[in-house]
This record gives structure tokens, sequence and C-alpha cells, in this order.
């Protein structure tokens, strides 16, 4: 009964000699304070007592946020939220775990060091745009500096740039009046287009109503001709007959505007002997013109032979 204590006691010691290691991890083992050796995943055995696991280190991809506050070269202040993705070496787990305290520390003071470095020397639209540049110079700085502690920076990235509110609010006005600028150019070429349509119709009309009174014209002059030739058959004279289709005329356009009550049109002269008085001075007119073109005619022939004969 005396031993049973210490049967327990071994099996404790026993059991205590085996630890277990996860996958993508890797534990470090010292022997009095001194380094031992440094187990992956798996059962693992240490001396008890004399062996003790002084730490744990992961091995998968972690990844820390740096919030960074600077000023562009055009005195603009911006917030850069800076995201490094980095991972412990496989084959440096003693250098990351003996040589660097606080891994995320040290990162952050590089990650500032460059960044207020490289943002000073862009304006903040350079900022935007050359997003990738200042990535690449703060992963290339991390680098360099991070594995000599058995650190592999895998990527850095520019998550977020976030100016001052008020600089924030000045470029959207500053967007917006140009997208307006646009919409009012838009604009202006479609009214102006309009009203080229519009005027390429309204002379397309107006040929085709020029066109359409021309036909129209003819075909009253045709009928005109067809009258006066079935008035002379039966023994009328041109010039009674004309005067007889004048006076008809009359009477008709008279007659269409009687039967329209609301009407404003009003034909003047409007008298019976209107239409024969029309037609008479008409035809004075078209013989005094002929008259008087005979008249220069002949005279601007007889000082033509006058000219000859001198």
């Amino acid at each position: 009964m005396f031993a049973i204590p210490f049967i327990i006691i071994g099996l404790i010691i026993l059991i205590s000699s085996f630890f277990t290691v996860k996958q993508q991890s890797a534990a470090i083992v010292e022997r009095f304070g001194k380094f031992q050796s440094i187990r992956h995943s798996g059962l693992q055995m240490k001396i008890p007592i004399i062996d003790r696991i002084a730490g744990r280190m992961s091995l998968k991809i972690q990844q820390l946020d740096v919030i960074v506050e600077t000023k562009t070269l055009d005195d603009v202040f911006v917030r850069l939220k800076i995201s490094v993705q980095f991972m412990v070496i496989s084959k440096k787990v003693y250098d990351a775990f003996y040589k660097l305290d606080y891994a995320h520390d040290q990162i952050t003071s590089y990650v500032f060091d460059v960044v207020r470095a490289e943002v000073p020397k862009m304006k903040l639209d350079d900022v935007f745009v050359k997003k990738d540049d200042i990535a690449i110079a703060v992963k290339t700085e991390l680098n360099d500096a991070m594995s000599d502690y058995g650190y592999d920076i895998i990527k850095t990235l520019v998550t977020d740039i976030d100016p001052d509110a008020q600089v924030k609010a000045a470029m959207n006005r500053i967007n917006a009046s140009e997208r307006e600028k646009i919409a009012a150019q838009f604009e202006g070429d479609a009214a102006r287009i309009l009203i080229v349509e519009r005027a390429k119709a309204e002379a397309e009309s107006k040929r085709l109503q020029g066109q359409g009174i021309a036909d129209q014209r003819r075909e009253i002059a045709r009928g005109l001709e067809e009258s006066v030739d079935v008035l002379n058959r039966v023994g009328i004279n041109s010039q009674e007959a004309s005067a007889l289709i004048v006076v008809t005329q009359h009477y008709d356009t008279l007659q269409s505007i009687g039967e329209h009550v609301n009407s404003n049109l009003i034909l003047l002269p409007n008298s019976p002997q209107a239409g024969s008085d029309m037609l008479n001075n008409m035809v004075a007119s078209f013989t005094a013109s002929n008259q008087i073109g005979e008249a220069m005619k002949e005279a601007k022939l007889k000082k033509k032979n006058e000219d000859k004969n001198s």
C-alpha cells in the first residue's frame, strides 16, 4: 500500500514526458534554461523535470494591420491602413523566438518609417494611383529587416486611404462638378442635333409644300386651258371665257367661305363685278407691258443699226 503513491507519481512523471505539437506550429524545448531543440507537429517526448517547453510558435501566415497618419506633398493629412502578411520561417524558428521579443511592434515601426518616408513625396491623387508602389516599398524594407529575425514577409497591401473629411468633401464636389459639366455638354450636343434635325425636317416640309403648290398651280392652269378651249368651241372668245372663269371662281370662293360659320377670312374685293374688273386690269397691264417691251426692242435695234452705219 505504501508503494501506491510512488506508482502514481511515477505515472504522472511518465505521462508528463510526452507532449503534442499542433500542425503548422513548432515547440521550443529548453533544458535547465538552455535551448535544447525545436519540435514540430506530432507526438513528442522530453525528459521530465529536466526539460521544459519554453514556448510555441505558429508557422501559419499571420496578418498585422497598421494605421499610419501622414502628410502628402500638397499638405493634405491622410490615414493609410497597411496590411502586412507574414510568417515564421520553419528553418529559422530559433531566430524568431530568441532574437525578437515583440515581432508586431517591430513590424509596425518599420511600416511607420517607410510610409512616412514615401507618402510625403506624393500628391494626394498620386497616393491613390501609386498605392501599389507604397506597398512594394514597405515589403522590400520589411523583408530586408525581418529576414534576420526569422520572419518572411509574404505580402503588404494598402487596404485603405482615408483623407481628411473636408478634403473628401472637396474631392466629391470637384467630381460632381466635372460630371455636371460633361452632362451639360451632352445636353447641349443633343439640343443642337435636335435643332438641326428640326431645321432639316422643316426645310424638307417646305420643299414638299412648294412642290405641291407648283403641281397644284400646274393642274389649275391645265384646267383653265381646257375650260377656255371648251368655251371657244361654243362661240365664246378667249377674253369672254377668261372673264367667265374668273367670275365663277370668285363666287366659288365666296361660297366656300360661307360654308364655315366661324371663319374670319374676308375676300377683298367681293363685289359681283370684282372678278371682271380684276381680269380687265390684268389684261390691260399685260398689253401695256408687251407694248413697252416691243418699243424697247425697236429702239435698241434702231440704235444698233445707227452705230453700224456710222
